[in-house]
């Protein structure tokens, strides 16, 4: 690309600043809304546990913005860093599909924060909110899978990108202040996937920590510190430090931007567990349902994406005996096993007592995976399950989507059971509830209230 031909952070920064937030279809703005109910439903049920007091213990506070579901406030990167960690924090936020990423958990905290700080109303809150969450998507289809194959958690890298574009564009900055913090975000993005070994807490720390670096990269591309303009397409880009490859579909992140909407088919977890588990976990329901008892199992065997195994089923054993409660989030084994035995994966399957019941890890013990090399993965998210029982007969189960997601969607009044579910789980009154749910369609209008999630 010559010096005088747009880079790819011009281009993006031209389209959204053109972006006519009129323009933006009812439905857009519908899965917006629904998006800020399950983050706020999220924060609130993850307000009190150890990793969130960890992170409140770490940081200073005082300053002007909200963490949602504490009265305390703080400086707009630690807010959003506080509410993205905790709406991360137990793996049932969003997720799109095509990435995967989870988007809303790193724009929402990172738009709220940035907005509150410096006086952004309603509506450029919800432009920097679209924006962000729909190339979230977007960023994670140019070069598919490969950054995962290469170590790095997409939703930390890409949502360090997503989260500077969505605080620009909130912010009002122009294409030069815009393309600054892009590339100034490149060098600030981060977050390996070695948590994998042993369930360790930093991929909590993911979301909240890009929506602190889209704050921060914003503010410095304001004030006109220089940011590399080939920060994506670059010969030592980001793509080719993150996905040890600069060759990438790049037309996704522009083409029809504006017109074809990806936040549109963006998925809604009925489980409190990783993405790929889910399809697996209503297989495992749908069996129970049968009322087969989990002592009458010999084995199991599942039909499984390429993609899934570093993360789902390798090394076996700890995938069968979770370290802890949030590695169990990781493994499909446990998953099958806590579902088909308790009849459920919310937040309650997912505890120290759940990883220590033996009666869950006998099952998940037995079993085992086998890849189908014609797994449709990253484009769907498949489950199976095959049981032998110990009579010889063999029931199983497939699931050819994720539910929640553009074949099976959540409906308005699923995703608002689910934020009461998750906001009592917290600690919310039902009266804290219904105000919130109350205040959602008009929340974008006029001057942007965020006291309201406070306490």
């Amino acid at each position: 690309m010559s010096s005088t031909s747009p880079s790819i952070a011009e281009l993006i920064a031209d389209q959204t600043i053109a972006l006519d937030i009129n323009a933006i279809p009812p439905a857009v703005r519908a899965r917006v809304e629904e998006l800020l109910i399950d983050v706020v439903g999220l924060c609130v049920a993850a307000r009190n546990t150890e990793y969130v007091k960890a992170v409140i213990a770490g940081v200073d506070s005082g300053g002007p913005a909200t963490a949602i579901g504490h009265k305390t406030t703080y400086a707009p990167e630690t807010a959003a860093m506080i509410n993205g960690c905790a709406a991360h924090g137990e793996d049932f936020d969003d997720t799109f599909e095509g990435g995967p990423v989870h988007s809303s958990a790193v724009i929402m905290p990172a738009v709220l924060a940035a907005c509150e700080r410096f006086g952004c109303d309603g509506t450029a809150a919800l432009k920097g909110m679209v924006v962000g969450i729909e190339m979230l998507c977007r960023l994670s289809m140019v070069i598919p899978k490969s950054i995962h194959k290469a170590g790095f958690h997409p939703t930390s890298v890409l949502g360090a990108m997503a989260a500077t574009l969505a605080v620009s564009t909130a912010m009002g900055l122009n294409r030069k202040q815009t393309v600054d913090a892009l590339g100034i975000a490149g060098s600030m993005a981060s977050g390996i996937i070695e948590y994998l070994a042993d369930g360790a807490w930093s991929k909590r720390l993911h979301a909240g920590w890009a929506a602190k670096i889209g704050i921060q990269a914003a503010r410095f591309g304001q004030q006109g510190f220089l940011g590399p303009r080939t920060v994506f397409e670059g010969t030592h880009g980001f793509y080719y430090a993150f996905a040890r490859n600069a060759a990438g579909d790049y037309s996704v992140l522009t083409e029809g931007f504006g017109t074809k909407w990806y936040t549109d088919v963006i998925t809604f977890k009925p489980y409190a567990t990783g993405t790929m588990n889910q399809p697996y976990v209503d297989c495992a329901l749908r069996l129970r349902e049968r009322g087969i008892k989990a002592e009458d199992v010999v084995s199991i065997l599942c039909e499984t994406a390429e993609g899934y195994v570093h993360r789902l089923w390798d090394p076996l054993p700890s995938k069968h005996r979770p370290a802890n409660d949030y590695a169990a989030k990781f493994s499909a084994p446990f998953n099958i096993a806590v579902a088909f035995v308790t009849g459920g994966a919310g937040l309650a399957a997912f505890t120290e007592e759940t990883v220590r019941d033996e009666r869950i890890l006998a099952l998940s013990s037995k079993v085992q995976y086998v890849v189908d090399p014609n797994n449709p993965y990253p484009k769907a998210y498949t489950g199976h399950v095959r049981m032998t029982l110990k009579d010889g007969s063999v029931v199983e189960e497939r699931q050819g989507h994720i539910r929640g997601g553009a074949q099976e969607p959540l409906t308005r009044a699923e995703i608002e059971n689910k934020f009461r579910l998750n906001a009592k789980f917290g600690g919310w009154d039902a009266a804290r509830m219904s105000a919130f749910l109350s205040a959602v369609p008009h929340f974008f209008e006029g001057r942007l209230d965020v006291v309201i999630l406070r306490g």
